[in-house]
């Protein structure tokens, strides 16, 4: 027969022992999507007959998800231009202190650019992979290295020097040129 009082040490003796080792484990780290990138960007819409050429340059902070996240563009000097915010099926834009509301990502980009960018694949292609929301195949030749995506073509040659240019060539054709920050 054990005695009450050698119970209790024998159960927390284990118990102490998985805490021990639940507090050397190192933190896991964010999930991919949910990290910040950060860089330079430059969206180049041709002319129609109906709307001029169109084009911004600017650096860049994505951040969050598809589903909740931001991008900031800034001039090189640091002067916010644009601040984009979304969660759910909402999107905002500050621009120079004004906020208009949007009931999607792509009817800010449309209002913004004048063209819907598809920044929910934006956030995979910056990470130099395709988006899993939708069918991807490589790039056709004579490209390097990259692949077809939502209309456009991503071009990864360079991402080893943290280039990404995805191109749109169904009228008005889209460049959207990254040069992300390396750590």
């Amino acid at each position: 027969m054990r005695r009450r009082g050698a119970v209790l040490p024998a159960l927390l003796a284990p118990l102490g022992v998985l805490l021990a080792a639940c507090t050397t484990l190192a933190p896991l780290p964010p999930p991919a999507s949910s990290e910040t990138v950060t860089g330079r960007m430059s969206v180049k819409v041709d002319a129609t007959p109906s709307a001029p050429a169109r084009s911004v340059s600017a650096t860049f902070e994505l951040q969050g998800t598809p589903q909740d996240g931001r991008l900031d563009l800034s001039t090189p000097l640091g002067t916010t231009i644009a601040q984009a915010r979304w969660s759910g099926q909402r999107a905002t834009l500050n621009t120079g202190g004004e906020q208009r509301a949007y009931p999607t990502l792509d009817a800010l980009t449309q209002d913004m650019l004048g063209e819907s960018l598809p920044i929910v694949a934006l956030f995979d292609w910056l990470r130099g992979r395709a988006w899993s929301g939708a069918p991807s195949r490589p790039s056709a030749p004579p490209a390097e290295a990259g692949f077809q995506q939502l209309g456009w073509d991503v071009n990864l040659a360079h991402f080893d020097e943290g280039w990404v240019v995805a191109q749109r060539a169904q009228a008005p054709a889209v460049v959207v040129r990254a040069r992300i920050d390396r750590p």
